[in-house]
């Protein structure tokens, strides 16, 4: 009498699933030379599939270069950017005189999905003050290096993966490096976390901060999250569809943006709306350049403790300045 309705969670599986079966045998006979008539079980082909996605990635992200921007293409691009900073996004970036005079690294928290203008805005300003004689180089997640297009443009402006020796390269050769420890559950927070300062657990940039000798500056911002709305961050579908093995990602954000409106955000696909960006620049947080303090587990921890606490506070004060619910 009543038709068999497929379970929602069900139907995404089988389309997964179905997706697994088609990616596989291409990417088997490519990385693995093995025959397609080669019978493998889910499980073997799940697992085939994530070595050979991550295969692809290594790859692709072992493309970079702590080479000064162009700064011929830079100006160019620099017609667009000041558009979008002044106008666009009416960005407000303050406190450049607490830069240190050596290369420093920026610690700070980024929104948006994919598309973290609030970490663009701050990259572009920062070409605009310096005009490339301070370079600054941004890190990405791995799988936005991969990509296509993005990929090479990030490469273009001086991009690097978040990895021990692109940032230790960049160190030595005395550039600033900005780096968003919180990663993609950063990024990808939902809206009502939108002035919560999330930096992962993730310690490594202390560690190599004390490695590289430089001091730490904590970035404080908040206008990201609302150039796209992120309504929830999915962690169960996420874990469902194995986004940690495949992509790196814990989240599998559920998102109301322009112009697809309520979609899943796999990858990059909306345009970000014009939301009003300030950042402030903080007080700089001196490091212990002792190699020894990088397995202290203590220091290590007070360290992320202090800067956390920096950034929140940045935050808190940065949010009092809205004047409006959405894009003041």
């Amino acid at each position: 009498m009543y038709a068999t309705m497929t379970n929602p969670i069900d139907a995404g599986q089988n389309l997964f699933n179905g997706a697994l079966m088609g990616i596989t045998t291409p990417l088997r006979k490519l990385i693995y030379n093995d025959s397609p008539a080669t019978t493998l079980g889910k499980k073997e082909e799940t697992n085939l599939l994530v070595e050979g996605i991550h295969e692809l990635i290594n790859h692709r992200t072992e493309d970079w270069s702590i080479a000064p921007q162009n700064k011929e293409a830079m100006e160019r691009q620099m017609m667009v950017w000041d558009v979008l900073l002044d106008y666009y996004f009416r960005s407000e970036t303050t406190g450049w005189e607490r830069l240190p005079d050596s290369a420093s690294m920026l610690i700070g928290i980024h929104s948006g999905t994919w598309l973290t203008m609030d970490a663009w805005t701050l990259c572009a300003e920062w070409y605009r003050k310096f005009k490339g004689e301070r370079v600054l180089h941004g890190t990405a997640h791995d799988v936005l290096m991969a990509m296509p297009g993005i990929g090479t443009y990030f490469r273009n402006v001086g991009v690097i993966p978040a990895k021990r020796e692109s940032v230790g390269a960049a160190f030595a050769a005395g550039h600033d490096v900005v780096i968003w420890p919180g990663g993609e559950v950063d990024a990808m927070r939902s809206w009502r976390k939108r002035d919560k300062v999330v930096l992962g657990g993730r310690k490594g940039f202390i560690r190599q901060a004390i490695r590289s000798g430089v001091p730490i500056v904590p970035v404080a911002t908040i206008g990201g999250h609302d150039t796209v709305f992120v309504l929830a961050e999915c962690r169960k579908l996420a874990k469902m569809l194995r986004l940690k093995k495949l992509l790196r990602c814990d989240v599998a954000p559920l998102v109301l943006g322009f112009p697809f409106g309520l979609t899943f955000e796999a990858f990059p696909m909306h345009i970000p709306l014009p939301a009003k960006i300030r950042t402030e620049i903080l007080d700089p947080v001196d490091i212990d350049n002792d190699p020894e303090r990088a397995a202290d587990t203590v220091y290590v921890d007070r360290k992320y403790k202090e800067i956390e606490d920096c950034i929140q506070e940045g935050v808190n004060r940065l949010a009092k300045k809205r004047r409006g619910w959405v894009f003041g």
